[in-house]
């Protein structure tokens, strides 16, 4: 069975890698640059590593119920690795969920799953911190997949932006998008979602632009008075008046 995975795997990374995508345009609104056609290559990649992941659960599993701990113990390392491996959102239309979503059931299973996410975030040093936030990271996600209905998945949402933002990740985009579905997803929500998107729109990605939006929508939403404060001074700034 190992054998036909580990070919199964060369063949997948091989279409991957040498396969001609055909010609389609990106869908609209998805944030990427004009005339990059990279939609499917982005897609098939995101396809393979869900299949990678899938063949080395399914391989420690087969190694437990045969009783071979040893093999267990290797398919269970790579999958950890694996899970270690940064890996960037090419095309954030594919990996974020639609802006679409509404917070508004409360599901006790995904109170408790933002619970458990919850115990690992921001918890340990060096590579058990990486590991950590990387679980929680998967916990958010499936959070988000599975009880998209769920009143937790706005705040999964802001969760996901801290992880992406921290320095296990530091993917300042991807942070900024879930920053921005925190407060999409709940318009009520008593966060400072977007002032964290707008800071990394401002000083991360230097879009300007962007920033401004933001830096707005606080002014025109929010009552807190240190998020006007910072708000109205970096509009201030950012229109050239100091």
């Amino acid at each position: 069975m190992a054998y036909r995975l580990s070919i199964c795997l060369a063949l997948l990374i091989g279409l991957l890698l040498v396969t001609e995508p055909r010609a389609q345009a990106p869908p609209a609104g998805g944030g990427e640059k004009k005339g990059n056609n990279d939609f499917e290559l982005v897609e098939r990649l995101i396809k393979a590593r869900s299949e990678y992941q899938k063949m080395l659960e399914q391989l420690r599993a087969h190694y437990m119920s045969v009783g071979d701990l040893e093999r267990a113990r290797w398919s269970e390392e790579e999958l950890r690795q694996y899970h270690r491996i940064p890996k960037q959102a090419f095309r954030l239309d594919l990996v974020v969920p639609p802006e679409t979503l509404r917070a508004s059931v409360n599901v006790p299973e995904a109170n408790k799953m933002f619970t458990r996410s919850m115990g690992y975030k921001d918890k340990g040093y060096g590579t058990d911190y990486i590991d950590n936030q990387r679980r929680a990271e998967l916990l958010f996600q499936q959070l988000i997949t599975q009880y998209p209905q769920s009143d937790k998945i706005a705040d999964a949402a802001y969760q996901l932006g801290d992880v992406y933002e921290s320095k296990a990740y530091k993917q300042y985009r991807l942070a900024a998008q879930y920053f921005e579905r925190c407060f999409q997803w709940n318009p009520t929500t008593g966060s400072d979602a977007r002032l964290r998107a707008a800071r990394l729109y401002d000083k991360q990605m230097l879009d300007r632009g962007k920033a401004v939006e933001l830096y707005r929508e606080i002014i025109t939403h929010e009552t807190d008075a240190r998020r006007l404060d910072e708000a109205n001074k970096r509009l201030q700034v950012l229109s050239g008046g100091r």
